[in-house]
Order: C-alpha cells, then sequence, then structure tokens
C-alpha cells in the first residue's frame, strides 16, 4: 500500500512539472542594467512587474515591437485620463505603459531579436506617448501660451532623453569592456540615424575615455565608481521623474509647474551630470597617461591615497 501511495505521488510530481503546469515564475534580471545608476522605481516597482510577465509573454509568442505598440496605446489612454482631469487614472496607465517599455527590451534580449529597426520603434512610441501627454496638458488649458510651452517642453525633452540614453549606452559600453560599434554598424535607415543623432551627440567628446580605457583595461572599475554618481543623478532623465511630475501637476491642477520642470529643472540636471562625468572621464585620461608612472603617482591620481 505504501508503495503504491509513493507511486501516486510520484505521478503527480511529474504531471505538476509538465511545461503548461510549471508555475510562470519571474526570471532573474538579466543584467542589461547597471543597478548602481538606475531610477528606484524601476528597481523595486516596474523592472520586477515586466519580469513577472515575461515567462507568459515568451510562452504567447509576444514580439517586442508589438509590446512597445501596445505601451503606446496605453500611454495614450493616460493621456486622455489627464485630459479628463483624472490624475490618479492616468498615473496608473503610465505605469502601465513603463512596464510594457520594460518588457519589450526584455523580450528582444530573450530571443535575440533586438535590432536597430526594433530601438528606433521603442524610442518612437516613448516619445509619442509623452507628445500625446504634452497634447492633453496643452489642450487642457487650451490658451496658445500653453500650446507653446508644451511644445517647448517637448523639444527639450527629446534632446535631454537622446542625451541621457547615450551616456547611459556608453557607460554600460565601458564598464562591460564592449567595443565601440564599428563605423559598419551604422544603419541606412534615415529615421534611425536621425534618432541616434543626439544620443551620440558627446560621442566625439568621450573618445579619449574610451581609448584609455582601451590601453589600461585595469582601470574600468575605477572609471565605473567614479561615473556612478553622476550616471544616477542623470537617472532624473528617464521617463519615471516626468511621469510622476505630470501627475503632480495636474494633480495640483497646474501643468505650468511640469513645464517648468521639464525646461529648467531636467535642463539643469542634464548640464550638471554631463559635466560630472566629463569630469570622471578627464580624471581616467589623466591617469591612464600615467600608466607607465609610479604606482604612488598613479594612486594619487585615482585618489586611492
Amino acid at each position: 500500500m505504501e508503495q503504491k501511495r509513493r507511486t501516486v505521488a510520484q505521478g503527480i510530481a511529474k504531471l505538476r512539472l509538465r511545461e503548461h503546469d510549471a508555475p510562470m515564475t519571474p526570471p532573474p534580471a538579466d543584467g542589461s542594467r547597471d543597478r548602481r545608476i538606475e531610477d528606484p522605481t524601476n528597481l523595486w516597482i516596474i523592472h520586477p512587474a515586466s519580469r513577472a510577465l515575461l515567462p507568459r509573454a515568451l510562452r504567447l509568442g509576444i514580439s517586442a515591437n508589438a509590446v512597445s505598440v501596445a505601451g503606446l496605446v496605453t500611454g495614450a489612454l493616460a493621456a486622455l485620463a489627464y485630459y479628463r482631469g483624472l490624475p490618479l487614472l492616468g498615473l496608473l496607465l503610465c505605469a502601465g505603459w513603463l512596464i510594457a517599455d520594460g518588457l519589450d527590451g526584455m523580450i528582444a534580449r530573450a530571443t535575440k531579436t533586438a535590432s536597430a529597426l526594433g530601438r528606433f520603434l521603442d524610442g518612437l512610441c516613448d516619445h509619442g506617448v509623452f507628445a500625446l501627454l504634452y497634447i492633453a496638458l496643452a489642450a487642457s488649458v487650451g490658451t496658445g501660451e500653453a500650446w507653446a510651452f508644451a511644445l517647448a517642453a517637448a523639444a527639450f525633452h527629446a534632446v535631454q532623453s537622446s542625451i541621457y540614453e547615450g551616456e547611459r549606452t556608453r557607460y554600460h559600453r565601458r564598464t562591460r569592456g564592449l567595443p565601440r560599434p564599428p563605423a559598419s554598424a551604422v544603419t541606412a535607415n534615415g529615421l534611425v540615424r536621425f534618432y541616434d543623432l543626439f544620443a551620440n551627440a558627446l560621442d566625439r567628446v568621450g573618445a579619449p575615455a574610451d581609448a584609455a580605457l582601451d590601453q589600461v583595461p585595469g582601470l574600468r572599475g575605477r572609471y565605473a565608481a567614479l561615473a556612478v554618481p553622476p550616471m544616477r543623478l542623470m537617472a532624473l532623465e528617464a521617463a519615471n521623474a516626468r511621469v510622476i511630475a505630470i501627475f503632480v501637476a495636474v494633480l495640483l491642477g497646474n501643468p505650468y509647474l511640469f513645464w517648468g520642470f521639464e525646461i529648467v529643472v531636467q535642463s539643469i540636471v542634464l548640464v550638471a551630470a554631463v559635466l560630472w562625468h566629463r569630469r570622471a572621464e578627464n580624471r581616467i585620461n589623466r591617469a591612464a597617461g600615467m600608466a607607465a608612472a609610479p604606482s604612488t603617482s598613479l594612486n594619487r591620481e585615482l585618489g586611492l591615497e
């Protein structure tokens, strides 16, 4: 009898291990992002939610581009909610868009379908959501002045976000020891090249630091330590801070608060963080030039003494 019960229990266990019965536990982080420079809301809310949805999306064969478009639709509904004066609903829908924005990249990496076109579509959908949010805010005020502020904020946002993405990509590439993409890797798609224009605007300025790290790979760890603080400050340029700012502005009934935040505060943050990052690069450049000097001089330059 005992043997029979054991056999039945083993059979049940095997049935539970079948693929369609397996629990859809979220996979671990894919390591594509350095947690030290991530926005806290991404670390604790957005990305965990995206990872929880990843197994089901892979099982259903949903493409990364489809998720990007779904995020755009969710963002459009958020804009409508804000236009209707429903800030809490708008915030929840924006959170859904951010989750989709994280999920599409996870799907692309998991399925190895990442491409320049997909990156462009992702960025286009992101900018599209904010364009709709700006339109909703301007329409809710309904004055020519409001539309002027909304257009100015949108232009500032486009430049700020593109530069931030370029800086973040550069940081990840350096800390992982990855080479710069060769010129032949540049896509022939004109829209993608235009999107990359601002993202790669600081490549030439950062080229000496790239060369220094290639020359002295042992400096990569020190570069990361120096670059983490400015990159953490620059994380305010991510969409999350803007989503929160829009919610607060609408909640207080004054969209001008958000436009001022976008045009003034975000610009100051970006300039300060970029200059801070360049300072870290300059220290690495000097350290690489002293690589042949006595170790005490090198340690002094790196601030290790």
